[in-house]
Order: C-alpha cells, then sequence, then structure tokens
C-alpha cells in the first residue's frame, strides 16, 4: 500500500447501493422495496416500530468506509450520490457532513426513482478526475455494481490504484476482478456486527422449531460468500434477486484453493523447495482475488489462516520474517 503522505485518493459512494444492498443482506429478497423504505420516515408518529428497528439493524456506517478510505492517503475528493430528498438518505447527512463529504443531489427523473443516475454521474466525475487531477492516486468505489467494471477497468489503465467496498452478495464478481482491492463492508473495522448478529439468532431460532417437514426458510447465509453474484440494479424499477444457486461453493474450500495457487505461483517463479515470504503469498492472493479476506473466514490475522491449512503448506518463522511452502504430498494430490 501506498504511504499515507505520498498517496491522494477519491472516495466516491454509490449511496443507494449501499444502504439498499446492505438492508437486502440482513432482512432478505426484495426487503427495501417491501417494507417500503425508500419513503419511510421513522420520525413520523404512524412509522411501524418493526420496520423502525430493521433500518436500524441495516444503518451503515460511513464512518468506517471513510476510515477506511483515508487509511490509502489523504482524501481529496469525498462524495456521496443520491436524491437527499429521500427521510432514508437524509436521515444520513449529519454523518456525512461531519466527514466532509460533498453529498451530490440526483433529481429523480421518473416515479419510480432516479434510474441508475449514480452510476452514470459517478463515472462521468471519476473520468473527469482523472484527468483534472494528474496526482490522484487512488479511486475507491463504494459499490457492487457491475455496470462499474469499466470504470475500475479505465481507472486502472490510466494509473490509478483502484478499490472497491461493497456488500458480499450483492457484487459482482467481475467487478471485485476489475479492482487492484476488493473488501467486504462487513469486514471493515470498526464496522459494528451487533446489530447483524441480533438480526441472525431470531431466523436461527424460527428455523430450529420448524417442523421436520417444512421447507427450511432461505437464509442470508449465501450473502456472506466469499464468490459474490452480479449486482442488482438498485432502482425501484427493477426486481432485487437474490444470490444463484450455482453459487454455493464453501469460502473456505474457495480461500484453500486460491492459497494453493498462490503458492505454486510462488514456488514456479523460485526454486520448487524455497521457502516464501507470508506477506508476499497474501499480496499474490489479493491480486489473483481482490475480495479475499480471512477475517470473514473466522481468523483474526493472515498467520492464522495459513495455520490452519497446516495439511497442505509448512510455515516456519526466520527472525521477524514468517516464511512458508507448500507440502510436496499436497502438490501431488491437487
Amino acid at each position: 500500500m501506498t504511504e499515507p503522505n505520498d498517496a491522494r485518493v477519491g472516495l466516491y459512494i454509490d449511496f443507494d447501493n449501499i444502504v439498499i444492498s446492505r438492508y437486502q443482506q440482513l432482512h432478505g429478497r426484495n426487503a427495501f422495496q417491501r417494507d417500503g423504505i425508500r419513503d419511510f420516515d421513522k420520525s413520523s408518529r404512524d412509522a411501524d416500530p418493526e420496520i423502525a428497528a430493521k433500518l436500524a439493524a441495516a444503518t451503515v456506517d460511513f464512518n468506517a468506509i471513510i476510515d477506511f478510505a483515508a487509511s490509502f492517503g489523504t482524501l481529496v475528493v469525498n462524495r456521496a450520490y443520491a436524491d437527499w430528498s429521500v427521510p432514508v438518505n437524509a436521515s444520513y447527512q449529519r454523518q456525512l457532513m461531519s466527514r466532509a463529504v460533498d453529498l451530490t443531489q440526483l433529481f429523480t427523473t421518473t416515479t419510480r426513482g432516479t434510474k441508475n443516475g449514480a452510476d452514470i454521474r459517478l463515472a462521468v466525475d471519476v473520468v473527469e478526475d482523472l484527468f483534472r487531477l494528474p496526482d490522484l492516486t487512488h479511486v475507491i468505489i463504494i459499490a457492487g455494481d457491475s455496470d462499474y467494471i469499466a470504470l475500475a477497468q479505465k481507472s486502472k489503465r490510466l494509473g490509478r490504484f483502484v478499490v472497491g467496498i461493497g456488500v458480499a452478495g450483492s457484487t459482482s464478481t467481475s467487478l471485485a476482478a476489475a479492482c487492484d482491492e476488493f473488501e467486504d463492508y462487513s469486514s471493515l473495522p470498526g464496522v459494528d456486527k451487533s446489530a447483524a448478529e441480533a438480526v441472525e439468532r431470531p431466523k436461527a431460532t424460527r428455523k430450529a422449531a420448524e417442523p421436520a417437514e417444512t421447507a427450511p426458510e432461505p437464509t442470508p447465509s449465501k450473502a456472506r460468500k466469499l464468490t459474490t453474484i452480479p449486482m442488482f440494479s438498485h432502482t425501484e424499477d427493477a426486481q432485487f434477486d437474490e444470490p444463484e444457486t450455482g453459487d454455493d461453493i464453501d469460502p473456505q474450500t474457495q480461500a484453500t484453493e486460491l492459497l494453493v495457487r498462490a503458492l505454486k505461483i510462488g514456488h514456479a517463479k523460485a526454486d520448487a523447495d524455497e521457502w516464501l515470504n507470508t506477506g508476499t503469498i497474501k499480496n499474490q492472493m489479493r491480486r489473483m482475488d481482490p475480495a479475499f479476506n480471512e477475517k470473514p473466514l473466522g481468523f483474526r490475522s493472515f498467520t492464522d489462516f495459513l495455520a490452519s491449512r497446516g495439511d497442505l503448506a509448512e510455515l516456519q518463522e526466520d527472525g521477524p520474517q514468517r516464511l512458508i511452502r507448500l507440502r510436496p504430498e499436497a502438490e501431488s494430490r491437487r
């Protein structure tokens, strides 16, 4: 990562994308539309307290997002795109303004919403900034929409380091691959996971209480996998889709296969039995899959993740360095 005093960062937030994705990650398919969140005003005397509680549980912590973006360098562009007259969006204004976020207004063009207005406006602004600000080193896009793939590719071709942040289960795998680095919102430092866990516990209790012959209620567990799905259009003109059934590969298995591939590449560049630096291997894994992160897999550190794969790779400490190499028997059976 570029040192903060050397880097200048542009942060671009597709506000509706991240807010809707987070709500539907916690509360299920089409929940944002079904619960009428777009026009829901929690300050109204007639506001449904159950919907208000669900909305509170799905609150997006933009402070955590901005703090993470600032870890790459100085924020010189900091914009969020939305229709700020919508009650659910307006409730975030104080938080965003306190962090000097430029609230870019998107005016409603149809009776059903802004119709992809954020995608177009955000992309136009990024391209303009890339040429207007030649010292901009990083572009951080807060969205998971596949519409941003071309923008990420163009930014990389123009020499910028591209970071994506999205909600697991609502992010295009192609967008993650187009970025230099991609992070799941839930794994960002500072994000409070207690609200999401509180939502999950009642669901698990209900499922356990169902009769054996009752079909199990779909759960959002797939939404937290490393492999994600193409992002839905986030306007009310479109339906919101669940993760596809073909996307049910175990994330632990995926991470293991990614580690083995990275180790094989490392050994191919060096001697077959040579020890490799663990930091180099993690960087290689992130280059192959920018969405890789050991924390959503249940590990506090990359070293803990590697230690859990002891049957495939062996670790060694050499002073301050941690080294790794693929076990011969593991390579032969894969």
